[in-house]
């Protein structure tokens, strides 16, 4: 009997296992013969009602009976005046963090093609929350772009700095009608670097040749691996200072007002400073911007939501982890040698 029980345990584990692995493969094979759904699709979220639920809660727990009647009696005359008066203007705002490549420009052009095809000129705005410190002079250049797009179309467009825009993300921000930032956001840096490591004296003091064949005095210019000439140094230098004069001149056709030469110098600032160079227009967080538009205009936070498949949840929850465990390891070596 003990080895009847024994077995019969055994063989339902093993079914189970089994059913396991059978129901897994069946969600693959299903994933992989299902037709493609949609890339993404926009969000929107109605931040004006947010806010509004925030603030009632807020006094629904402050207020005493008699001064909450009086407030819930002056709110419904409100509501009733905004209903005779029909639709407020709107206010889209889009969030814009930029990383090094920029990438996240795939969404900022689907967010900005709904607004465009949405937003009348002659009522609504555009406020972009950006924050980057810059990074692929192609990638920000067509996020710079995607910002002109808004006002080729004659909406009117702010760009609010909480932390920082930097190089690229200045390039984004000067693109705006109107420029907003916290006291201690960092803009500027209107500059261009490049770096690049060489190899060639480890390959060489370990017998190791490089070869590279080209086509064209300067396909390549600095490589890792070859031992670099001053000519090609040269070059690569001259690259750099043409990439630079294209930066100054879009800032300035953009910011005529501004001193280029002076702004232009790789430094960047606290916005309490840089307002002085011109380089922002008003001191202000981008949380106060919204409050002062909230009795004058509906808000609307438009955002492109990526719909993603398996494999690039866990490729994310992997880089993710990854990522924290740097942080953690660098935190741990900066607070063992301040």
């Amino acid at each position: 009997m003990e080895f009847l029980y024994e077995y019969g345990l055994f063989f339902a584990k093993t079914v189970t296992f089994v059913i396991a692995i059978g129901v897994i493969l069946m969600m693959l094979v299903g994933a992989a013969v299902k037709p493609k759904a949609k890339k993404g699709e926009i969000q929107i979220d109605d931040v004006s009602a947010q806010l509004s639920e925030l603030r009632e809660d807020f006094l629904q727990n402050t207020l005493s009976k008699k001064e909450l009647k009086a407030h819930d009696k002056e709110r419904k005359a409100l509501d009733k005046k905004s209903d005779k008066e029909g639709l407020k203007p709107r206010l889209y705002v889009v969030d814009f963090i930029g990383s090094m490549d920029a990438h996240e420009v795939e969404s900022l052009r689907e967010e900005i093609t709904a607004i465009i095809s949405i937003a009348d000129p002659k009522k609504d705005k555009v406020l972009i929350r950006l924050e980057s410190g810059g990074g692929v002079v192609h990638g920000y250049g067509l996020a710079a772009s995607q910002l002109q797009r808004i006002k080729s179309a004659g909406i009117p467009l702010s760009v609010s700095i909480d932390k920082v825009a930097a190089s690229g993300g200045y390039m984004m921000a000067c693109v705006a009608d109107e420029i907003l930032a916290a006291p201690f956001a960092i803009v500027g840096s209107i500059g261009v670097i490049a770096q690049i490591p060489n190899f060639n004296k480890i390959l060489k003091k370990n017998d190791v040749e490089f070869e590279q064949i080209t086509a064209g005095e300067f396909k390549r210019t600095l490589t890792l691996f070859g031992e670099n000439t001053d000519k090609a140094r040269e070059k690569f230098r001259d690259e750099i200072e043409q990439t630079h004069d294209l930066f100054k001149t879009f800032v300035s056709s953009q910011r005529p007002s501004l001193n280029i030469d002076q702004v232009a110098t790789g430094e960047h600032w606290f916005a309490s400073q840089a307002i002085e160079k011109g380089l922002v227009d008003v001191i202000k967080t981008s949380d106060d911007a919204l409050l002062e538009q909230q009795s004058e205009r509906q808000i609307y936070k438009i955002k492109y939501k990526v719909k993603k498949g398996l494999s690039d949840k866990f490729a994310l929850g992997l880089s993710s982890g990854v990522n924290k465990i740097g942080i953690n390891l660098l935190s741990k070596f900066k607070s063992l040698n301040p």
